[in-house]
């Protein structure tokens, strides 16, 4: 077992660390509100810091999923970030979703402060957070990864090392490009079988047992024809994802015309006061438009 702090307490990074104590890891949590962090430990025992860097003291491994780039380099060389407090050999694990550029950074920051970086971002939503089955792609040094994996199987289906540092959050933006084009299709799929009069439900029960059959169908189909948003990933952590992907597809040279449809697609639905929305709420777009 062992000592592990955790940075972030949303909705992923909650239940997270709820695995890592379950699974008998002495945790310490940290959270920007406080107040998350009090009612996490009423929950789950370990133990709740003040700061990045208190947390951090003594851990084997540090473990983030905070919001952007800018939360990242704050919680871990911000005045009270998380690399001042650790130690020589301990292990720095990074589940936000951010740009290969910050990754880049930090992992240079830690190794010549002597620590290791992994990048791992996660996939598999808040209920496979909860459920502890998300997809965890990861990049950095194998030996890091090594060590980090029987970390990170307390939440994992699968965690996979890709590659040297930055290939997990180039493999995120491969995942967040095919769901923006699945997500269209899906809304697409729906929005015309509702105009023909049909019953959504089961056009699903027959076309999702076939080709057309994915993730999003199964988990968000109902949902949609019931004109449900209040859950799931929010569009504007979409929005701050698919920006990521068509900058970085800018600098490597790749077309990203779907996707780059799909984001205008979400400035729309961002525009009707859906900010906070699912993003299966592309469907609303559609109907709005007939």
């Amino acid at each position: 077992m062992a000592k592990i702090a955790f940075l972030g307490l949303g909705v992923m990074g909650y239940p997270m660390a709820g695995h890592l104590q379950a699974a008998g890891h002495e945790v310490t949590v940290y959270n920007r509100t406080a107040a998350k962090a009090e009612a996490w430990v009423a929950q789950h025992g370990g133990a709740m810091a003040a700061t990045p860097k208190a947390a951090a003291k003594g851990a084997d491994f540090v473990m983030a999923c905070v919001g952007n780039d800018d939360d990242l380099r704050s919680v871990c060389t911000g005045p009270e970030g998380a690399f001042h407090g650790m130690s020589p050999g301990a292990c720095f694990v990074d589940h936000t979703t951010v740009s290969a550029k910050v990754t880049a950074e930090l992992y240079d920051t830690a190794k010549a402060a002597g620590l290791s970086f992994v990048d791992a971002p996660i996939s598999g939503g808040q209920a496979g957070a909860e459920n502890g089955v998300l997809s965890v792609m990861c990049g950095g040094d194998a030996a890091a990864y090594a060590a980090a994996e029987p970390i990170i199987q307390a939440y994992a289906r699968i965690c996979r090392r890709i590659g040297e540092s930055g290939a997990g959050q180039m493999t995120k933006m491969c995942n967040q490009i095919a769901i923006a084009g699945l997500v269209q299709g899906l809304s697409e799929a729906l929005h015309f079988a509702e105009s023909a009069g049909l019953d959504g439900r089961a056009v699903v029960e027959v076309i999702s047992q076939g080709a057309a059959g994915s993730w999003q169908m199964q988990n968000r189909h109902e949902t949609m024809l019931d004109d449900h948003f209040d859950h799931g990933f929010a569009v504007d952590w979409m929005r701050k994802d698919l920006g990521i992907c068509l900058s970085t597809a800018d600098e490597i040279g790749a077309s990203l015309p779907v996707t780059a449809l799909v984001d205008q697609f979400y400035k729309d639905v961002q525009k009707m006061g859906g900010n906070r929305w699912d993003t299966s709420s592309l469907i609303k777009r559609l109907r709005d438009k007939s």
